[in-house]
C-alpha cells in the first residue's frame, strides 16, 4: 500500500480512463465520504454501489447510485439503480455482472501489516478480492478514529493500491426509546425467547424493546448481520454467553459501543457470505431471527421492501436469516411490525400483498395485539390467528370478508 495524497489519489481513478466506473464503497454508517467527494469530484460519470447509503454522499450529475439495498441516502433518486439481490448473495455479483473498477473503504491505520475495516465488512472482503482478481484499484481512508475489530474485518495491506489519510469523526446512531406499541411488540417476542438461544439483533424500536425484554437470560448468544447498542446493553446484564463470540458482519450506533468494540476480542466480524448464510445461520443453536415488515397478507407473506411499486429498501438479510432460523434446532423466525402503519394510516395486516414478497413461512407474526402462530397451522388457521391475535380491530371484519373470498374462511 502506497501512502498518498488525497488529490494524488483522486487523480489515479481519474487516470483510469473507465468512461464510467463502478466504484464499490463502505457503506452504512462507515462510508468514506471525505474520499468519495474527491474521487467523484475528478470523474464527470461513475456508478457508486453502496449498501444502505446514508443521506451527504456526493451524487453530482454523472453519478448514478447502485445498490441491492436501499438506504435513505438512494431513496426515491431519479437515478437509482436497484439491483434486486439477497444479502448472502451480493459477494457473487461482484464476481459476474457488478464487477468493481475502484474499491473505497473507510479503515484503520496500518499495523503489523494490516489495517482493519472496523465498522463494516459487509460485502467488502468479496469486493477487494474481486478487484484484486481483475486489477481493479483498491483505495483506503485510513482513519485514526476507525475501531480495530477482527477476523474478516483485518485485510492485508498488499491487497489495498493507494491509502489516504483522514482523521474524521465516525458517524454515531441515538437510538429512540421504543414507543408504546414497540415496547408490546418487544415483550411479545422476547416471551418467546429462552436461555441459550441465538439472537439477530437489529436496529429499530422493536430489536431494542425485545432486547430490554431479554436482560435477565442467561447464556444468549449473537449471529446477526447487524448490531447496535442493544449488544451491549445485554454483555452488561450479563445475558450473554463469554465462551462464545459476537458474530456480526457491521456495526453502527453510539461512541461507547464503538469504544467497547475496538480491540475486543470477543466481537468477530465476518463477512455476509458467513454471517448471512442460511446454512450456517441453521447451525446456531435455538436461532431467533427479529424481522419486520410493511405488510404481511393473511397467507403469512410480506412485503418489506415495496410501497406502490417503488422500491423502498430491498432484501436485506430478511430471507436468509428467515430460512436460516426456520431450518435450526430450537429456531423461531419472527415477523414483528405495528398492526397499524401510522404514516400511510392503512392496516399493515392485508388480505394479499400486491408488491413482490420478501419472506414468507415465520413462525409467528406478532403486533401490538398479540401473537399470530404461523409455522404448523393450515391456511385457514393462519389468517384467522392474523385476524384475531395480529390485526387492528377496526379491519377485522373487512378481512373476514376478504378471507372468505379467498377461500380461506
Amino acid at each position: 500500500m502506497r501512502i498518498d495524497s488525497i488529490e494524488a489519489a483522486a487523480h489515479k481513478v481519474a487516470a483510469l480512463g473507465i468512461p464510467e466506473p463502478r466504484i464499490v464503497a463502505s457503506g452504512n454508517f462507515a462510508s468514506p465520504v471525505t474520499l468519495l467527494d474527491a474521487l467523484l469530484a475528478e470523474l464527470p460519470r461513475a456508478r457508486l454501489h453502496a449498501l444502505n447509503a446514508q443521506p451527504g454522499l456526493p451524487l453530482h450529475d454523472g453519478v448514478v447510485p447502485e445498490t441491492t439495498f436501499v438506504g435513505p441516502g438512494y431513496r426515491r433518486h431519479p437515478r437509482l439503480s436497484y439491483v434486486p439481490c439477497r444479502l448472502s448473495m451480493v459477494p457473487r455479483l461482484f464476481r459476474g455482472p457488478l464487477p468493481p473498477d475502484v474499491v473505497v473503504v473507510h479503515t484503520t491505520l496500518p499495523r503489523d501489516g494490516k489495517v482493519s475495516l472496523g465498522l463494516e465488512v459487509n460485502v467488502l472482503p468479496a469486493a477487494i478480492e474481486a478487484a484484486r482478481a481483475r486489477g481493479a484499484l483498491v483505495v483506503a481512508q485510513l482513519n485514526p478514529r476507525m475501531p480495530w475489530t477482527f477476523g474478516d474485518a483485518e485485510v492485508d495491506v498488499a491487497d489495498i493500491d493507494l491509502g489516504v489519510e483522514v482523521d474524521t469523526p465516525l458517524v454515531t446512531h441515538a437510538a429512540r426509546p421504543p414507543g408504546a406499541d414497540a415496547r408490546a411488540i418487544g415483550s411479545l417476542v422476547a416471551a418467546q425467547i429462552g436461555d441459550a438461544s441465538t439472537l439477530q439483533a437489529g436496529i429499530g424500536e422493536v430489536p431494542d424493546a425485545t432486547i430490554a425484554g431479554v436482560v435477565e437470560r442467561r447464556g444468549l448468544r449473537i449471529w446477526t448481520e447487524m448490531f447496535s447498542d442493544g449488544v451491549l446493553t445485554l454483555e452488561k446484564a450479563g445475558a450473554l454467553d463469554r465462551g462464545v463470540p459476537i458474530t456480526t458482519s457491521f456495526v453502527f450506533g453510539s461512541e461507547e459501543l464503538y469504544d467497547w468494540v475496538d480491540d475486543n476480542p470477543r466481537v468477530h466480524m465476518a463477512r455476509t457470505e458467513t454471517t448471512n448464510a442460511p446454512s450456517r445461520i441453521a447451525q446456531q443453536p435455538r436461532m431467533t431471527s427479529i424481522n419486520t415488515a410493511l405488510q404481511v397478507d393473511l397467507l403469512d407473506q410480506a412485503n418489506a421492501s415495496r410501497i406502490r411499486a417503488r422500491i423502498h429498501s430491498g432484501f436485506g438479510g430478511q430471507t436468509d436469516f428467515t430460512v436460516g432460523a426456520s431450518h435450526s434446532h430450537g429456531g423461531q423466525a419472527f415477523m414483528a411490525l405495528r398492526s397499524w402503519h401510522p404514516k400511510a394510516d392503512v392496516s399493515t395486516i392485508v388480505p394479499l400483498v400486491d408488491e413482490p414478497v420478501t419472506s414468507f413461512q415465520h413462525t409467528a407474526v406478532v403486533t401490538e395485539q398479540g401473537v399470530a402462530w404461523m409455522w404448523g397451522r393450515d391456511e385457514r388457521e393462519q389468517a384467522r390467528n392474523l385476524i384475531e391475535n395480529a390485526a387492528h380491530p377496526d379491519v377485522r371484519e373487512e378481512l373476514w370478508e376478504e378471507a372468505a373470498e379467498l377461500g380461506l374462511a
